[in-house]
C-alpha cells in the first residue's frame, strides 16, 4: 500500500508519561531535544536517560524531574521495566542492536531522524491549558509540523481553558443519553466553526 497516496496513516495516541518509564539512549544535543520534549509535555515524565557522554543542560533536567542519568554505554539490562525506548546517538549500528533487543521485549522505539527504524514518531504538540494538538507529518518534515504549531500557538486564544472548563460544566449538568449530549454540546460549540461565506 502506498502511504503517498493514501495520506497519514499514523495512529495518534496521548501518552501518560508519567504512568511508566521511557529509556533515552544518548546525552547530546539530540538526546537534550528528546528529553526537553517529554517533560514540556508532562513535567513529572519518568525517564531513564543512558550514555557515556551527558550535556550539563540534562544534568540540570535531571534535578527539576524525574530523570535518572546513567553516565555509561547501553546494556540490554537498561530495557528491563520500561515501555518506550528513544534512540538519540550518532551511531546506526548501535540503534539498530537496540531496536533488535528493544523489539524481542516488544517495546515501542523512535529513533532520532531515522524513519525507517521507527514505530512511532514525535511530533509538535501545541498546548493551551487541557486542549493539546499533535502535528504529525508522516517523519517528511519536522521543521514545517514546528511551523504549524508556532501559527497554532498564536492563533488559539488564551481563554481556551474557560472554553473547556464551560463545557465539561454543561457536560456534566445533562443528565440524558450521550447521543443527546453529543447533539447537545454540538449545538453549544456551533459559534466555534468559521463563517460560511459561500451562499
Amino acid at each position: 500500500m502506498n502511504t503517498s497516496e493514501n495520506g497519514n496513516q499514523l495512529f495518534p495516541i496521548f501518552l501518560k508519561l508519567r504512568e511508566f518509564t521511557t529509556l533515552v539512549v544518548g546525552g547530546g544535543a539530540v538526546g537534550l531535544e528528546k528529553v526537553e520534549a517529554l517533560v514540556k509535555n508532562d513535567p513529572q515524565a519518568r525517564i531513564t536517560l543512558v550514555a557515556p557522554n551527558i550535556k550539563p543542560e540534562l544534568q540540570a533536567l535531571a534535578r527539576l524531574h524525574p530523570i535518572t542519568l546513567y553516565h555509561r554505554r547501553f546494556s540490554e539490562n537498561d530495557l528491563q521495566g520500561v515501555r518506550m525506548v528513544i534512540l538519540a546517538t550518532d551511531s546506526r549500528e548501535l540503534h539498530e542492536s537496540v531496536l533488535v533487543h528493544a523489539h524481542r521485549r516488544q517495546l515501542l522505539v523512535n529513533v532520532a531522524d531515522t524513519p525507517d527504524l521507527c514505530d512511532f514518531y514525535l511530533g509538535s504538540t501545541v498546548k493551551k491549558g487541557d486542549l493539546k494538538i499533535g502535528i504529525s507529518t508522516n517523519g517528511k518534515s519536522p521543521t514545517l509540523a514546528k511551523r504549524f504549531r508556532e501559527i497554532l500557538e498564536e492563533i488559539l486564544p488564551d481563554e481556551t481553558q474557560s472554553l473547556l472548563d464551560n463545557l465539561k460544566s454543561i457536560r456534566d449538568q445533562l443528565h440524558t443519553s450521550f447521543t443527546e449530549k453529543v447533539k447537545k454540546l454540538d449545538q453549544v460549540t456551533a459559534s466555534l466553526r468559521p463563517n460560511d461565506h459561500s451562499a
